[in-house]
């Protein structure tokens, strides 16, 4: 089976986030995927088959736990599909729906996801302590809360304290700024040592959380992220409304709500073929 290495949210090689891409033959056990992905040791190995003439099966494993959203392992998924003569629009089977993806010119390939706001709330016990910051607002998404602290001074400087990280309940914490003096409209960093991944250098499903923050703060749907990890990467994010939904169709997810199209380069950096 042939396996590549591709950054992620980036046009340089060596940025970005870098993901494993394992085009698989057939079905595998769960447990295999697992001890690819720790061997691989990316934040996300994505597994992709093709059965029958339906969307393609895609799932994406940490170095510890299978995770239901992955912003840039099917980026990077996609990029190497396209790399290898695919083009149009491509769907992926996921447990978060179907996703789909498409070229959009200057390299770029744009995403289809689900959109998954955050409500506010007081932080959950430990959360600021483990931080070592000061929120300006909290909430929680399906799967990360979501932290704004004062500036993009603060974010670039936030040095969690894992071990108290670990011990508070969510997949992940996002935290973020406004990218005022900058040119991106909002920065982030993502920390999931939970999920076995200590900090994320650019994680687009946490985009589908901070693209409908930022555009409802703002007042403009397109707008630009940039994760600001030691690696660094970029996300264009737009907020759309929900797909109508046709007797048949399998666009969309489940449950429909607005979506998120995250917008990103890619790069391969190696492929091969694992011998096991």
């Amino acid at each position: 089976m042939r396996i590549f290495t591709v950054d992620s949210f980036t046009d340089r090689p060596f940025r970005g986030n870098p993901a494993a891409v394992c085009l698989l033959d057939d079905t595998v056990p769960d447990e295999w995927m697992q001890a690819v992905a720790a061997e691989m040791r990316h934040s996300e190995t994505a597994f992709v088959l093709r059965e029958g003439g339906g969307p393609r099966s895609l799932r994406w494993f940490t170095p510890a736990v299978e995770v239901a959203l992955c912003g840039h392992a099917t980026l990077a998924t996609a990029h190497v599909l396209y790399s290898l003569g695919e083009s149009g629009r491509l769907e992926f089977a996921t447990k978060s729906g179907v996703l789909t993806t498409e070229q959009a010119g200057d390299g770029l390939i744009a995403m289809d996801f689900p959109a998954k706001p955050a409500t506010p709330g007081t932080p959950p016990d430990g959360l600021v302590e483990a931080l070592g910051v000061t929120p300006m607002w909290t909430g929680r998404s399906e799967f990360d809360l979501l932290v704004e602290v004062g500036s993009v001074a603060e974010v670039r400087s936030v040095n969690p304290d894992m071990e108290r990280l670990t011990g508070v309940e969510a997949r992940g914490v996002i935290v973020t700024a406004s990218g005022q003096g900058t040119s991106a409209d909002y920065v982030s960093r993502f920390f999931a040592p939970r999920a076995g991944v200590p900090e994320d250098p650019v994680t687009g499903s946490a985009h589908c959380v901070l693209a409908p923050y930022w555009s409802a703060r703002l007042g403009r749907d397109a707008l630009v992220g940039e994760q600001v990890s030691e690696r660094g990467g970029t996300v264009r994010t737009t907020l759309r409304p929900a797909p109508p939904t046709t007797p048949g169709s399998t666009l969309g997810s489940t449950p429909q709500g607005d979506r998120v199209e995250l917008a990103g380069h890619a790069v391969t950096i190696w492929s091969g073929e694992l011998e096991v």
